[in-house]
């Protein structure tokens, strides 16, 4: 792992800038060189926090689960790097696009299931050194505290919570102090920023499971 980024995520240049980049067949139109390709942080929240070069505890080749999963832009970077990756999606639509960028990783394996029914997939998830989190639903609290029973003990969560799907009115600031009192209820928050500006009213969180 070299500057705070896992093995099989680096820095290199496209279109004249800097970006991260893994390597891996292309998804969502993303500039590519050679056999890598252009991790847009604009549109992955887990891709802005290692950009700004938050302590993720991703090191690569680690079995993950990502709640979230969507049409697989970020997952399809998580997989390029890591080991097994569980994808969970709920919206049959955006599962048809996971499965296209499934299709090329082995690794890979989507899951047309709801992440607040962890039970629904626990046959088929192992043990997991990382749950990625990116659900737009209220209780990102709950959800993460459900799924804790995938965590490696020493294992980290990578939340990235949405203020306007918890309460749309309510100031950003005091949903995340809400969610965050929640979720130390499994949790030890090791660390959190705000991703503004590439996304608006998300909170960053980096977790561990609480052993006591």
């Amino acid at each position: 792992m070299s500057d705070g980024l896992p093995d099989g995520v680096e820095r290199r240049p496209f279109d004249g800038r800097e970006r991260l980049a893994t390597r891996g067949s292309p998804v969502y139109g993303e500039p590519t060189d050679g056999d890598w390709r252009a991790w847009d942080a604009s549109r992955s929240k887990l891709g802005a926090m290692l950009s700004r070069g938050l302590d993720t505890g991703l090191t690569g080749g680690e079995p993950v689960l990502y709640l979230g999963a969507a049409a697989g832009t970020t997952v399809s970077h998580v997989a390029d790097f890591a080991g097994p990756t569980y994808a969970v999606e709920f919206a049959p639509r955006p599962t048809r696009d996971l499965l296209d960028a499934a299709a090329p990783r082995s690794n890979l394996f989507p899951l047309l299931k709801d992440a607040r029914e962890p039970a629904s997939y626990a046959h088929v998830v192992e043990p997991v050194d990382a749950i990625v989190q990116d659900v737009a639903t209220r209780g990102q609290a709950e959800v993460a505290l459900r799924n804790r029973r995938f965590l490696a003990d020493d294992g980290r969560l990578l939340l990235a919570v949405k203020a306007r799907s918890e309460d749309v009115v309510a100031d950003p600031g005091d949903v995340f102090e809400r969610v965050l009192e929640d979720l130390r209820s499994g949790y030890e928050v090791l660390a959190t920023e705000r991703l503004t500006p590439t996304h608006e009213d998300h909170l960053a969180v980096v977790a561990t499971p609480r052993t006591e």
